[in-house]
């Protein structure tokens, strides 16, 4: 017979600064490091409890990005699958940390892979970790195109403001002139109709 198969979710969860960090979390039960994740509960949904376990496990609220993969194995003879997203982590942390966590650490990509214990975590991290740096890389340089264009069309828009003010005013000066030459041809007129 086979065993139901075991579903967790988690995240490879990247703060920013100087130069981006990855958290790593330390299980009090085995004082093993893993990457963030646990077990999804009864009709959670993965991306929800990828979200939950993160929060609860390193104590940082997270924006969630793209889904970056999972990694299956067996677990007390069971299947399990574990799928993970990328998420980017608040600066400050928001709340304590789950009794079932020791310590969490935020490491540059290459030590995060070597701290973590399992073989298969380190591999996956390996791969996926610079796919969601280069993520971030691209996020932060559109990010800098739109502000750059919201900038041009702004300058843009002040100068066509400007320009088109300028336009107006010359349209007022020659309505004016023209409704004052208008005045003096109909008094003109008047005035010649008059005239013996």
């Amino acid at each position: 017979m086979a065993r139901k198969t075991i579903h967790a979710a988690g995240g490879i969860v990247v703060r920013n600064g100087a130069r981006p960090l990855i958290a790593v979390v330390q299980r009090a039960k085995d004082e093993l490091w893993v990457l963030p994740r646990g077990k999804l509960k009864l009709n959670e949904s993965a991306l929800a409890g990828a979200r939950r376990e993160v929060v609860e496990e390193t104590g940082h609220r997270v924006r969630v990005r793209e889904f970056l993969g999972a990694i299956t194995y067996r677990a007390r003879g069971r299947p399990k699958v574990v799928q993970f997203w990328h998420m980017q982590a608040a600066v400050n942390p928001s709340r304590d940390l789950m009794k079932d966590i020791m310590a969490v650490e935020w490491l540059p990509l290459s030590a995060a892979v070597r701290r973590l214990s399992y073989p298969l975590e380190k591999l996956f991290l390996r791969n996926v970790g610079r796919e969601a740096l280069r993520q971030r890389r691209h996020r932060r340089a559109r990010h800098a195109a739109k502000a750059k264009a919201r900038r041009h069309a702004a300058k843009t828009h002040s100068t066509k403001s400007r320009r088109v003010s300028a336009a107006h005013g010359r349209a007022r000066k020659v309505a004016r002139h023209s409704a004052r030459a208008g005045q003096s041809n109909i008094l003109r007129r008047v005035l010649g109709r008059l005239a013996p």
